[in-house]
């Protein structure tokens, strides 16, 4: 990502992150399974909250100048479901849905990554890492998921 300062690639990736929580937030309502509007539901929460700290960041970085310390967040446990209850009525357009969030998780993660290489503040540093590592996750989850719908017909994935 080249773009002419820190400020500017925060700007960027904010608007990234509510792009994605506005898609998830759709995939849950195109979902026919408890379990897939649950993955998706979660996936908005993230996607919310790292707009949020990007948000707090981009404070920051205009009022001061300076980065802050991010936190991270962990992915809640999947809901526990009868078999039948998983089943995804909407099997093809559920994949298509989960294939576009797979290429989303990793545009973000190598967004942040970008980020981390080229600033030499260590909270900021350390925020983008943890941001590109918290993409990486919903990435694989999300992997998951796919696989267990495509092979099993249900939802299944962990963090």
């Amino acid at each position: 990502m080249k773009t002419t300062s820190l400020l500017d690639s925060v700007r960027v990736v904010k608007d990234n992150e509510k792009k994605a929580a506005e898609f998830y937030a759709d995939a849950a309502e195109q979902t026919g399974s408890a379990a897939g509007r649950e993955l998706f539901r979660e996936l908005m929460k993230f996607e919310n909250y790292h707009y949020h700290w990007l948000t707090v960041l981009e404070k920051s970085l205009k009022e001061n100048g300076s980065t802050i310390s991010y936190e991270g967040r962990e992915f809640s446990l999947p809901p526990v479901l009868e078999p039948q209850a998983a089943e995804e009525p909407r099997h093809q357009t559920v994949l298509g849905i989960i294939s576009r969030a797979m290429e989303l998780e990793k545009q973000a993660e190598k967004a942040y990554a970008d980020l981390s290489a080229e600033i030499t503040d260590p909270h900021g540093r350390a925020m983008f890492r943890k941001l590109s590592a918290e993409e990486n996750n919903h990435f694989h989850i999300l992997q998951e998921a796919s696989w267990s719908l495509e092979n099993m017909k249900v939802w299944k994935w962990h963090p």
